[in-house]
């Protein structure tokens, strides 16, 4: 994030982040960093492993990087090519 942010334009780009989340992914976000719960307590209410709570988060926090970013969400199949592109060049 390069450019300087006020708070209302954080606000704005966290909130458009969050709403760009699936259901779920949205609630895992905002139980570890509002509720300050654990993957496993998470994983536990959910019914998820912890491995899928923690892939969760961390696809909701690309998702916001995106969004302070302001570019739109590259689709999935776009970031698997471009890892196995990096890899044919090794």
């Amino acid at each position: 994030m390069s450019e300087n942010l006020t708070e209302a334009e954080i606000i704005e780009r966290l909130e458009a982040g969050l709403q760009r989340m699936p259901k779920l992914r949205r609630e895992i976000f905002l139980a570890i960093r509002l509720d300050d719960l654990s993957y496993g307590e998470i994983a536990e209410r959910t019914g998820l492993s912890t491995k899928q709570v923690e892939r969760q988060f961390a696809r909701s926090m690309v998702t916001l990087l995106e969004a302070f970013d302001g570019r739109p969400p590259v689709p999935w199949w776009r970031r698997l090519l471009r890892r196995f592109a990096g890899k044919l060049r090794r």
